[in-house]
């Protein structure tokens, strides 16, 4: 069963300037709810600005919408709780020779953390969000499932909401296509129709990541790259611009294609290897957040968003989970995140802090 909600509550839409939330928005005043909304502004973020959210055009679109509507708009700064809470960790990791995902940790710090507290001191019932997924309730409580639209599941980025946030939830945009979302967005004359797809990591307004680390990071130090029995290859230009599995870009003249196997921050070394390399039987995760309170004997696993899930078993250690898949795994990321789904419901996830090799 789908959550809903009753007619009459006060729902504080976080919209972001885009289709999805603007859409979401509409669907809850329509349904008769008490609707406001609510942008995040994250600061001077102006680099094409017309494919970002939280950007001051962001705002702009927002507010039309709610203007559309007829509705509140509120506009809350969060350029410090995002240095501090997500930027912050976004650099301390690509330094730790991690690949960080910055999304998983603004859900649970910002979005359905910060400013669900802030809604809620407001008087507002609920935050909800122009996520693709689905809070169901069933006799045991609520769980957060898959939506509709396959495509656009966002669940992966959702796994560490903390449970007891999950009532307080509202994903409008559950049981829709993207295509659908935006044919309501045209039909209903939405100043955000024409509107392309934000980018995934907001704060990164320069063309890439690398570039973003290079203008932040100091004493970025070059080193060695090695094979896997420690023959010096090459020199990389910092740690902080490689990640796992990543082919290319190494500067290296090689018969066979090369892969980043594994990143040293210790002794600045980076290994590289042939892809049957990058293979994984198990994983050690930590940072465990549940969200279901039993978990069967298999389940399925992401190791990353585009991965498909691939069947595993999950055993207790300590306050980690030591995850041992059926089928060996490519290019498995310390600092990306394992999550965990029994069918369309999600358990829950971690951090991936180390991998077991395969063979």
């Amino acid at each position: 069963m789908i959550l809903r909600i009753r007619m009459g509550d006060k729902v504080l839409v976080a919209m972001s300037g885009g289709i999805d939330s603007s859409v979401a928005a509409w669907m809850l005043l329509n349904e008769g709810y008490n609707v406001a909304g609510v942008t995040m502004h994250f600061g001077a973020l102006t680099e094409g600005d017309g494919k970002r959210s939280c950007t001051s055009a962001a705002i702009d679109d927002a507010k039309k919408v709610c203007a559309c509507l007829n509705i509140p708009h509120y506009v809350f700064d969060y350029a410090s709780r995002l240095g501090n809470e997500v930027i912050a960790d976004f650099i301390s990791e690509y330094q730790k020779g991690r690949t960080p995902n910055p999304c998983v940790r603004c859900n649970r710090h910002l979005k359905f953390g910060s400013l669900l507290d802030k809604a809620q001191e407001l008087g507002f019932n609920y935050l909800a969000t122009g996520h693709y997924a689905a809070i169901e309730k069933n006799e045991g409580g609520y769980c957060l499932t898959r939506p509709k639209d396959r495509k656009k599941d966002q669940t992966y980025f959702l796994y560490a909401i903390p449970y007891e946030r999950l009532k307080n939830i509202l994903f409008p945009l559950a049981q829709l296509t993207k295509d659908e979302v935006r044919n309501l967005a045209m039909k209903n004359s939405l100043p955000v129709t024409a509107k392309q797809e934000s980018q995934d990591i907001c704060f990164v307004t320069q063309k890439n990541s690398q570039t973003f680390l290079l203008e932040r990071v100091k004493d970025i130090a070059p080193g060695p790259i090695v094979d896997v029995r420690g023959n010096v290859l090459g020199r990389h230009r910092g740690i902080i611009f490689h990640t796992i599995g990543q082919r290319g870009g190494l500067g290296i003249s090689h018969p066979t294609p090369l892969y980043v196997l594994s990143i040293h921050p210790g002794n600045n070394r980076i290994v590289v290897g042939d892809k049957k390399d990058l293979m994984g039987k198990a994983l050690i995760a930590s940072g465990i957040n549940r969200l279901a309170k039993s978990w069967p004997q298999q389940m399925h696993a992401k190791i990353r968003y585009r991965k498909k899930e691939a069947l595993c078993e999950v055993r207790e250690e300590k306050e980690k989970l030591k995850v041992i898949f059926a089928e060996e795994q490519e290019a498995i990321t310390p600092g990306q995140s394992v999550v965990f789904y029994d069918h369309d419901c999600v358990l829950g996830g971690g951090i991936i802090e180390k991998v077991i090799p395969f063979g």
